[in-house]
């Protein structure tokens, strides 16, 4: 059978939060009953974007993550909650029933990526619901906030399971926290530029204050004694990426034809600039 997936490119998002506004403007104020009651207008974000910077001034960069329930085949909201208030439709959608759910807001806590919020005034634990009501209206193919993304960061797609293995093998695809083990229906593409780091920095050739353009860069664990290679840009910059943070110490050799090598040894805790290795002959 075909169920529902969201594949979420973080690479493409711009934190435009376009998928929020949009998710604010379809629930908020507006009951979609049995799918789910109304959204308050403070407080809550079912559909959120979280924001990450990596390294420091000139090499840094930042990265956007849209995020809400991932409608997981494991819901512990659904282990947490009592008598059937949370539900795991055929088609993959977990429902909080709005009726059966008020009171019980041991189900926000039972969410281990905190998606479910609590509106004090309803006495309701509430999140996203994959535009339930739009999808089983027949007019709408897709979610308002995929429908909303101006970049392609979310992609709304019905698959077999069978048909979303190949596609995770095929791109990359990976769980937000696989460790919490609720087997969700959301899959992130390059999740590394939110979740690991990098090793930058910019070579120069001292003595004619040019660039090192093509420059060798050899990154190695100095523990496990994994290498990596890249090389300079025509800026001379380089970046060494999907590194996990606090993964020992590190040794950087920089190499240009004609050029004395330099090495630096580091710690490396989070995304780093190691700095500009001037280079001599």
């Amino acid at each position: 059978m075909k169920k529902v997936n969201m594949i979420v490119d973080v690479a493409r998002c711009h934190d435009c939060n376009n998928c929020f506004l949009s998710c604010k403007d379809e629930h908020w104020d507006n009951d979609h009953l049995p799918i789910a009651a109304a959204q308050p207008r403070f407080g809550q974000k079912w559909r959120d974007v979280l924001y990450v910077e990596r390294g420091q001034y000139p090499l840094q960069d930042v990265c956007s993550l849209s995020y809400a329930c991932m409608h997981c085949d494991e819901p512990a909201c659904k282990k947490a909650a009592k008598d059937g208030a949370v539900s795991k439709r055929e088609d993959g959608i977990v429902i909080i029933d709005p009726v059966k759910a008020k009171g019980q807001k041991q189900i926000v806590d039972a969410c281990p990526y905190k998606a479910i919020y609590w509106n004090e005034e309803s006495e309701l634990p509430q999140k996203c619901t994959m535009c339930a009501h739009l999808l089983d209206s027949g007019e709408w193919s897709q979610p308002r906030c995929s429908f909303a993304c101006p970049t392609g960061s979310l992609t709304f797609l019905y698959a077999t399971d069978s048909e979303m293995a190949e596609k995770t093998a095929a791109e990359g695809l990976e769980y937000f926290h696989p460790e919490y083990g609720t087997k969700p229906r959301v899959w992130y593409k390059n999740l590394y530029r939110f979740t690991q780091c990098h090793v930058a920095g910019s070579i120069e050739l001292h003595d004619k204050k040019e660039c090192a353009d093509g420059a060798k860069v050899t990154l190695t664990n100095i523990a496990s004694q994994q290498v990596w290679v890249a090389a300079a840009n025509n800026y001379g910059d380089f970046k060494i990426d999907k590194l996990e943070p606090n993964s020992g110490a590190y040794a950087v050799t920089v190499e240009y034809p004609g050029y004395a090598a330099q090495t630096r040894e580091f710690a490396l805790h989070a995304s780093v600039n190691v700095g500009t290795f001037y280079l001599n002959p």
